[in-house]
């Protein structure tokens, strides 16, 4: 039987259920969402003359529920207009509806009993070969199935989304013995390719992979704070960022979670587990106490941390009062702290004897350890326990890469030595003599399993830059970009600058690459796996040569990156950019003239360039002005002067997409272009963007002139900016930003509807720069945002 999914129905509208109803609507699945009818009528409802028989009042939990989808940050929603795509309705008059519904996902209360009413009643009304899922976080799968009918087992299993759906990568699947392979199969495959998901295959034990190792961790991380006499601030300042971790590391992460979440979650474990790791699920009292006070966390307005005005205090966990937060520091932390990578870092750090070292140390061997005790209980391979950290947590490394990091012989040795329990199998590895739990040989990447290494399957939709480099695919590199031959006789510009910043040794190899396209490839795609896509031009060799006065380097600095795009744009290949992530200022400039963009869902592009005092410098006010225009619909007479006011306030703004898919709003992306809801499928579907371009026998596009809206245009466009200046919404430096802009737009001093070219366009673009760049304002906002990371206002 083949399977499809072309509706879904979401049962419980909390924020979990309506979080992954807003996913489902992200990628254009219609969603119904059903929630229980309420108990009675709000005073509100009552006063309007509704009753408990008036759908509007049955239907109020699921409407609420889409609400505050659209006003919910971060945004569950890509655009706001998906939430049309959600249906709201109730489990007492709509359940009949589920016989249309090609996937059912239970999200109600983590109750057993309450779950097997909900499945019962849905086994009664859905068609045979539905799919149900339950979104259980650590309910056994298995019980919930138990007296369903034959076909409802068979197309039955977990599917643990972790929240927010949008935003975090992991699902981990559970099936039961029951679950028809087929279906398993179908479901990774659509869950990887059309939800975009990071697959585990988990088995139904607590809490199954992430959160069971990821709560043993937290809790480990508590422990220690109370046995060492760390403070609050003191653990966050070395669990976050430093060793690989989230951000807001260990306590702000409970404070974003809900610490009523997290205690759930733990005793979930607690009842379930024995031995030594069922104290480790022991919940502290002082955070029992926590919870009885309310203090939850973000949701209740104070946790492990209370903000008071512009200060932050953390709790005192002996006292339990608030105090000023403080930082872990160390001479040997400040050392570890100078290493190159993560890896490096977290390395010297561990084997470090001092307070800091001491901490580390006894925080993650014990989450090693265990990883390793639990191989075979909650997964069959330690690389589905390295992903789902990774993809649910947001670790950089998963525990069996750290340990293979550190050293896996020495650390075995200081575990035992410190009385930790190695699992068997791993002292059995290194008995083998092999000291690490991955390994490459030959390229080929190859993970330790049941007494040998195996190959890790290669997913042909993801594309592995640093792989292909050892596999001598390198073609050509500076110190900005690589060259690089991804197969299929399709090539690779890769930045890897820092924070892949666009200067000369880019612009560079923008040149080099599209000659070696047209000689010898299909095509090209420019795209990378760094932490953003672009985040604009080398903004301190700018100013560097504004405030030295030289003046003739930005110009030919701004007319190399303008020819560059030209060459992007006419290139006689077709080339694909395939932005993700922050792709700013030049990081849009280089995708807009691009043939096609294929654009990963969370990408944040805009022309950012008048929040540090510039404008567009490299075609980027030409490109989306004229992208503008080709988006509008063929046939129909459409208003110039309403193309040149929307592309002038996204840039003078400095709009920036929340999404791929607001990106079309914004007019940085039109129908022809694509979007990749999985980003590690990203490359691989801008590469079959190139092949396919080039087999339909690509054509450059024509060099046409370019209708503008002139002098009266120009006024116009000054007139909203005025308003807004008097008004006091921009000031008198982004006012004369906003003339820049305006006159580039407008196309300078000719009569509206004026057909001029694009270099006279890309001429008007280069001076406005140059002059915006000589103003000491606009080399102050340069400057601000250099050093502080943030647009200036003067």
């Amino acid at each position: 039987m083949s399977y499809s999914i072309k509706k879904a129905a979401v049962l419980g509208s909390g924020v979990m259920g309506s979080g992954i109803a807003a996913h489902l609507a992200n990628i254009g699945i219609p969603t119904l969402l059903l929630d229980v009818v309420p108990k009675e009528p709000t005073a509100e409802e009552t006063v309007n003359g509704l009753t408990l028989e008036d759908k509007k009042v049955r239907d109020r939990l699921a409407n609420n529920a889409l609400e505050k989808l659209i006003k919910q940050k971060p945004a569950p929603l890509t655009n706001k207009e998906n939430v049309a795509l959600i249906t709201a309705g109730n489990l007492d008059d709509d359940l009949q509806k589920l016989s249309e519904i090609d996937w059912i996902i239970e999200v109600v209360v983590e109750n057993l009993e309450v779950k097997k009413k909900v499945f019962e009643q849905v086994d009664h009304y859905r068609k045979a070969g539905s799919i149900v899922s339950s979104n259980t976080s650590g309910i056994s799968v298995e019980s919930m199935s138990d007296g369903r009918s034959d076909d409802f087992q068979k197309h039955f299993m977990g599917t643990h989304f972790f929240n927010p759906p949008r935003y975090l990568k992991l699902l981990e699947i559970i099936p039961t013995k029951k679950t028809d392979p087929a279906v398993l199969r179908f479901m990774r495959i659509f869950s990887e390719d059309v939800l975009g998901k990071g697959v585990v295959i988990a088995k139904d034990t607590p809490n199954f992979i992430a959160n069971r190792i990821g709560t043993y961790g937290l809790l480990i991380t508590v422990r220690e704070m109370l046995k060492g006499g760390y403070s609050i601030g003191e653990i966050d300042s070395i669990t976050g960022t430093l060793i690989g971790r989230p951000k807001s590391a260990t306590f702000r992460t409970l404070d974003v979670v809900g610490l009523d979440t997290f205690i759930h979650v733990a005793n979930n474990v607690y009842d379930q587990v024995e031995g030594e790791e069922k104290q480790v699920f022991a919940v502290p009292e002082f955070m029992r106490n926590m919870q009885e006070k309310g203090w939850l966390g973000s949701k209740s307005g104070q946790g492990f941390y209370l903000k008071k005005g512009k200060e932050i205090l953390e709790l005192n966990p002996e006292t339990m009062e608030y105090e000023g937060r403080k930082k872990l520091k160390t001479p040997g932390l400040e050392m570890a702290k100078q290493a190159k990578g993560t890896i490096n870092k977290m390395k010297a750090l561990v084997h470090l004897g001092d307070r800091a070292g001491e901490l580390l140390w006894n925080i993650t061997a014990p989450v090693l350890a265990i990883s390793a005790e639990l191989l075979g209980n909650i997964a069959d391979d330690i690389i589905s326990i390295d992903k789902a950290m990774k993809w649910g947590f947001g670790w950089k490394y998963g525990p069996f890469e750290i340990w293979d990091a550190i050293g896996v012989e020495k650390s075995v040795q200081k575990m035992e030595k410190d009385g930790i329990r190695v699992p068997v199998w791993v002292k059995a590895m290194l008995e083998q003599g092999n000291t690490s739990f991955y390994k490459e040989e030959d390229g080929t990447k190859l993970f330790y399993s049941n007494g040998e290494y195996k190959e890790i399957a290669v997913n042909p939709k993801v594309i592995d830059l640093k792989l292909l480099k050892k596999q001598e695919k390198l073609l050509k590199k500076n110190t900005g970009a690589s060259l690089i031959d991804i197969g299929d006789d399709v090539v690779l510009l890769e930045f890897h600058s820092p924070n892949n910043a666009i200067g000369f040794d880019i612009i560079q190899m923008i040149n080099d690459a599209i000659e070696e396209t047209e000689k010898n490839y299909k095509g090209l795609v420019i795209g990378n796996q760094g932490k953003n896509f672009c985040v604009g031009a080398n903004l301190a060799m700018i100013l560097m040569a504004a405030q030295d006065d030289d003046i003739f380097e930005v110009d030919m600095v701004i007319r190399q990156f303008q020819q560059a795009m030209m060459k992007i744009k006419y290139s006689e290949k077709p080339v694909v950019v395939a932005p993700f992530g922050m792709t700013l200022g030049g990081g849009a400039e280089v995708c807009l003239p691009a043939a096609h963009i294929q654009a990963s869902m969370e990408t944040y592009i805009g022309l950012v360039e008048a929040g540090v005092g510039l404008i567009p410098g490299g075609g980027g006010n030409k490109e989306l002005y004229i992208k503008t225009l080709q988006g509008m619909p063929k046939g129909i007479e459409f208003d110039l002067q309403k193309v040149a006011n929307k592309v002038f306030e996204t840039i003078a703004m400095a709009k920036v997409s929340t999404s791929a898919d607001e990106a079309y709003d914004n007019g940085f992306l039109n129908r022809n272009d694509g979007i990749s809801v999985n980003g590690d499928h990203l490359l691989y579907d801008a590469k079959q963007a190139v092949i396919g371009m080039y087999n339909n026998g690509y054509q450059p596009p024509s060099r046409k002139k370019v209708p503008v809206t002139g002098e009266t245009g120009y006024a116009t466009l000054l007139l909203g900016a005025e308003t807004m200046r008097l008004s006091g919404y921009i000031s008198d430096h982004d006012m004369k930003i906003a003339k820049k802009i305006a006159y580039v737009i407008a196309g300078g001093k000719v009569p509206f509807g004026t057909e001029v070219d694009e270099q006279y366009l890309l001429d008007l673009e280069r001076e406005a720069f140059l002059s915006l760049v000589a103003e000491p304002k606009s080399q102050q906002r340069m400057q601000h945002m250099l050093v502080k990371g943030k647009p200036l206002r003067n």
